[in-house]
């Protein structure tokens, strides 16, 4: 008899198949659209040349965060590709009535950030944005992925997107992560376990005692990243941590429709006889503080660990894309993680710039001061309502004594897309999800470690070993 246990995947797929297309595609119900200043532009000139409108434009947030200047604002925008995209924005916001947070408004964010602090973010939802880290929202059991500008458009007008289907890996971790080591090594080093592209063509379900031990933002950055190893979509299962985080957000359910919804919400956990296509056990306690070395988030090694050579891989391919990787890094192979020298950090990100990440990396720096070494120290909130918060407990003031700059929420120094950015040959550790090359700025050099990492190695001047092991 064939089991009817279903994966958490497949139970969010079924619940919103409008249509079956064919063998490999559905049409699903899209229940979040989540949209900003740099991909919806020519989505909303498509709506207005075909005379068309949002299908259910209640259904749609929009902020601005890619390329919003983080000082300065009163001042407006310098930038004019960046202030035409920012008022055109508006101008569609207005125009097709969307709930918009503007640069003055308070819940204004990265809209990765702002989605599940505001209780938009919802256990069972469908949630597309023009932006391959709307898997974030995976960690609320939200069927969420990242679509192009054409599917944008689409979903605007029709509320419904065709989706190819995906195979299901299961990410199981056990045990408890040592004291000091956060999700973000965690993240990190699973992609350097199955390479980044070892999650293509899946959806990425992260299960075991320690992703049950972790918070809601940690398993937001854990699911921000399963972009990085390949994957589409990055899932955990509804528990009690994710009820309780929602709890009185403004956009989540009240009263009885809470009971309703959270009731419901329950059942969004893979049955216990569920079948994955790929299964793959970890140990916490084999995770260590993590700093990438490469030009992809899978060229990593832990704190304690070594830049390696090309002749330490296999293949070919993995020879050569090492030795490109080194020479744009301008590394030499078997140098020390804790000799490498920094320029610039930057803690933000969609990744890493929720309040527990900002408490934690201030409490490494308390006392101290950033390293004479160090050209810029930037801390950029996710979000209005986490820079409010952290101004709350103080956490702006003991950056600033620090010599870090406190900024003003948005996507800033992750992509370089505004004034935030590293210039040619400036080695920076990063808090974001991507070492590119050129991707903080051209000729840049990017090293992704989690905010403690990267505020222990503000102060030190290069990369250490700030656990005390």
């Amino acid at each position: 008899m064939m089991s009817t246990a279903r994966t958490l995947f497949k139970k969010l797929w079924d619940a919103h198949v409008v249509k079956n297309i064919d063998q490999q595609r559905d049409l699903l119900y899209i229940d979040r659209h989540l949209v900003y200043e740099v991909t919806s532009p020519q989505a909303f000139e498509g709506l207005r040349q075909h005379k068309r409108k949002p299908w259910r434009s209640s259904t749609i947030l929009a902020t601005a965060d890619h390329n919003v200047p983080t000082r300065n604002r009163h001042a407006g925008i310098a930038d004019r590709l960046a202030a035409a995209q920012i008022d055109q924005l508006s101008i569609n916001c207005e125009e097709f009535e969307i709930k918009e947070f503007k640069l003055n408004d308070p819940r204004q964010g990265i809209i990765h950030v702002i989605g599940p602090e505001l209780g938009a973010t919802l256990p069972g939802m469908t949630v597309v944005a023009g932006d391959s880290h709307t898997s974030t929202h995976g960690a609320f059991a939200a069927l969420a992925f990242g679509i192009g500008t054409s599917e944008v458009e689409h979903v605007l007008a029709t509320q419904c997107l065709l989706v190819s289907h995906l195979k299901t890996m299961r990410i199981d971790i056990k045990g408890k992560l040592h004291p000091h080591v956060s999700a973000k090594d965690l993240i990190l080093h699973i992609i350097k376990h199955i390479g980044a592209s070892g999650g293509s063509n899946y959806a990425i379900e992260f299960t075991g005692e320690t992703v049950r031990g972790l918070s809601m933002e940690a398993r937001m950055t854990l699911c921000n990243m399963a972009i990085e190893a390949g994957a589409r979509v990055g899932l955990i299962s509804v528990d009690n941590t994710t009820i309780n985080y929602l709890a009185g957000r403004p956009f989540a359910p009240s009263g009885a429709q809470w009971n309703t919804a959270s009731q419901y919400w329950k059942s969004l956990v893979s049955d216990e006889d569920a079948v994955f296509d790929c299964t793959i056990h970890l140990t916490a306690e084999d995770v260590k503080p993590m700093v990438s070395w490469g030009t992809s988030p899978d060229m990593v090694t832990s704190i304690d660990g070594s830049v390696p050579a090309p002749e330490d891989f296999e293949t070919i391919n993995q020879q050569v894309s090492v030795r490109q990787a080194l020479e744009y890094m301008q590394l030499q192979p078997h140098t020390l993680i804790t000799d490498i020298k920094i320029d610039k950090v930057f803690i933000g990100s969609c990744t890493n710039s929720r309040i527990e990440d900002l408490r934690t990396a201030a409490m490494i720096v308390e006392g101290k001061q950033v390293a004479p070494t160090i050209v810029q120290a930037l801390v950029v909130p996710g979000s209005g309502l986490v820079k409010a918060q952290a101004e709350a407990e103080g956490l702006d003031k003991i950056f600033i004594a620090a010599g870090f700059e406190w900024r003003e929420p948005g996507c800033s120094m992750c992509l370089g897309m505004n004034e935030d950015r590293l210039l040619p040959g400036e080695r920076c550790a990063s808090t974001s999800n991507r070492n590119f090359e050129g991707r903080q700025g051209a000729g840049g050099l990017s090293h992704l470690v989690s905010p403690a990492m990267a505020a222990a190695a503000a102060i030190a001047g290069r990369f250490t070993d700030f656990t005390g092991s």
